[in-house]
């Protein structure tokens, strides 16, 4: 696994230059390695070809919107993504969570706000949530046909990789440690998310929802992620 450290790459996505150059300075000042694209359509090359560390994408962009550059890019990577958006429409954060993403800030937003998400971002990626029922850290987590390598951020269902955003990772990780316990929604934020992020009910539901389709894309018969309405959820013990 890729070590998260203050010289991590981040690529940055937005055709608006004034953007591309602040935002650079900000983040190059916090020692941070930056790779620039100014659509989305170079973009998806640039990101498949050099992979970094987090890409932040602005949502408006010619040739190809943040949303579509996203979607192509969960096709086979897992990179960590801050969404930039200037909408107010609250359908876009959903449907950009549902999508994968693992963060937005809206439009005008302050330079030290941007690099504290950034930072919290990467620090979810890095850590890991305290393991249980005797696993350690970097430890093979298996659960029936679930394998999750935390090192390697990789996951399996009955062999066939599934892959996941680092929160998404995260969420399935705290759920599958300790198979028929209930948890709660804000349980499932506190493992996935940094204390300096706010995220509502709807955030954590989103995800599950995701990963439930992720894995039934793999075995339509999946069902070990159950929801116990007004409670949260659990992991089905085998």
């Amino acid at each position: 696994m890729i070590q998260r450290t203050q010289m991590a790459t981040i690529a940055l996505v937005d055709d608006d230059r004034n953007i591309l150059a602040s935002v650079s300075i900000a983040l190059e000042a916090e020692g941070y390695r930056i790779q620039t694209y100014t659509d989305g359509a170079s973009a998806l090359s640039g990101l498949v070809d050099a992979p970094p560390d987090i890409a932040i994408l602005d949502i408006k962009m010619p040739r190809m919107d943040g949303m579509e550059l996203l979607r192509r890019l969960r096709q086979s990577s897992d990179v960590p993504v801050i969404f930039l958006t200037s909408k107010d429409e609250e359908i876009d954060e959903l449907f950009g969570l549902k999508m994968g993403a693992d963060d937005f800030i809206r439009k005008p937003f302050s330079q030290r706000l941007l690099v504290e998400r950034v930072k919290a971002v990467l620090r979810r990626s890095a850590s890991r949530e305290p393991q249980a029922n005797g696993a350690s850290e970097g430890v093979v987590l298996e659960r029936g046909k679930l394998m999750m390598d935390p090192e390697r951020h990789s996951c399996t269902w009955k062999g066939q990789d599934v892959i996941l955003t680092v929160t998404e990772f995260l969420i399935l990780q705290s759920l599958a440690l300790r198979p028929g316990v209930v948890k709660s929604r804000d349980a499932l934020m506190d493992a996935a998310y940094d204390d300096q992020v706010y995220v509502d009910d709807r955030t954590i539901d989103s995800h599950i929802k995701r990963l439930r389709k992720k894995f039934k894309a793999v075995d339509n018969a999946f069902d070990v992620i159950e929801t116990l309405y007004g409670v949260g959820y659990r992991f089905k013990e085998c």
